[in-house]
């Protein structure tokens, strides 16, 4: 295949992911918005150009640990090729769109590890898995929404022990106000995981035809177009899953919003900073519930939340299993893939 051609495929699939990164941010605005919304601090069109502002300035703030282990953690880089790439991001967005259509918050996050792995697999089998970057990666799935549950919980106590003695109605005016905070925090740890999960896969293609100069690293472009791609997505927000995380699996005060959104945002920071791609709707989620305990655990509606773990728990197999159909397609219409 000539250059112009090889040229034509790789913009063809910066688009796809910048897509997927779309897609992400639209998907995943009700994990940086549902609490602030929820508890009536902002208005849902204020609330979502909150999140996407922080969400586009994450880069400033963060490495890009976790763009690397996307890029070269996952999957070993030498299996990498257009159609991997292909698989991988079609089984994310289909899978993405699905449970966004029917409400679901499911993890744009693991779809895509999903995808990647699928992909992969459906092209060199097991021999090409990075084993230690998916054993980290499913540790996420696991310890994510736990620390955001026992941060969460841990805050509600904090708090409501240092406004034992204050009226309700000066509490509820100060965590409406704490509430910005939280939630640009949150919305800086989902811009700083997620966007740098697609950087890892535009990078790692760019370097599978060459263009990176023969060492993997991610370009300053793709961190700029990665982050306002999210953050585009975002400004669109997602109100069937805003719904779900906002009031369904438990009814949120200011207090208790600002206690899920900081939880879930020290967990994020935490994972980002150690260079694990966790999920920002498990993490927050995780937080939800434990706000709710913390009240009474009747407090929780246990069954909309076990519908979501299942949501959680077949994102990665479902997703890999559509990718691998992606690869095969692409495979079958062109075999100079």
């Amino acid at each position: 295949m000539d250059i112009a051609g090889v040229s034509l495929i790789v913009i063809f699939l910066v688009v796809v992911a910048l897509a997927f990164d779309f897609l992400n941010g639209l998907h995943d605005a009700a994990n940086s918005i549902a609490t602030i919304v929820s508890t009536r601090v902002l208005s849902p069109r204020a609330a979502v150009a909150w999140a996407a502002f922080f969400n586009f300035i994450a880069f400033l703030f963060f490495g890009l640990h976790v763009a690397n282990t996307v890029g070269k953690g996952i999957v070993s880089p030498d299996i990498i090729s257009d159609a991997v790439i292909f698989g991988a991001l079609g089984g994310a967005i289909t899978w993405n769109v699905i449970t966004w259509l029917v409400g679901i918050p499911s993890s744009s996050s693991h779809a895509l590890i999903g995808g990647l792995l699928g992909a992969g697999i459906a092209k060199a089998g097991f021999d090409g898995i990075v084993v230690q970057g998916v054993l980290k990666t499913l540790a996420g799935i696991v310890v994510s929404p736990s620390l955001g549950f026992g941060l969460a919980l841990l805050l509600v106590f904090i708090v409501s022990w240092a406004f034992v003695k204050s009226s309700p109605a000066f509490a509820d005016s100060v965590f409406r106000k704490m509430q910005f905070v939280s939630a640009a925090m949150f919305s800086l740890g989902h811009g700083g995981n997620d966007a740098q999960k697609t950087m890892g896969i535009i990078a790692v293609l760019l370097y599978s035809h060459g263009y990176l100069g023969g060492e993997f690293h991610v370009p300053f472009w793709v961190v700029i177009t990665c982050q306002a791609a999210l953050g585009l997505g975002t400004l669109f927000g997602g109100w069937r899953i805003v719904h779900t995380m906002g009031s369904k699996i438990t009814r949120l005060s200011p207090q208790q919003g600002f206690c899920a959104e900081t939880g879930g945002a020290i967990t994020i920071f935490l994972a980002t900073h150690i260079g694990v791609p966790i999920s920002t709707t498990h993490t927050i989620t995780g937080a939800i519930v434990g706000v709710g305990a913390a009240r009474r655990m009747s407090a929780v509606r246990w069954g909309v939340a076990s519908r979501i773990v299942w949501a959680w728990i077949i994102t990665l197999p479902m997703s890999g299993l559509v990718a691998a159909l992606f690869y095969w397609a692409a495979r079958f219409a062109d075999r100079t893939f």
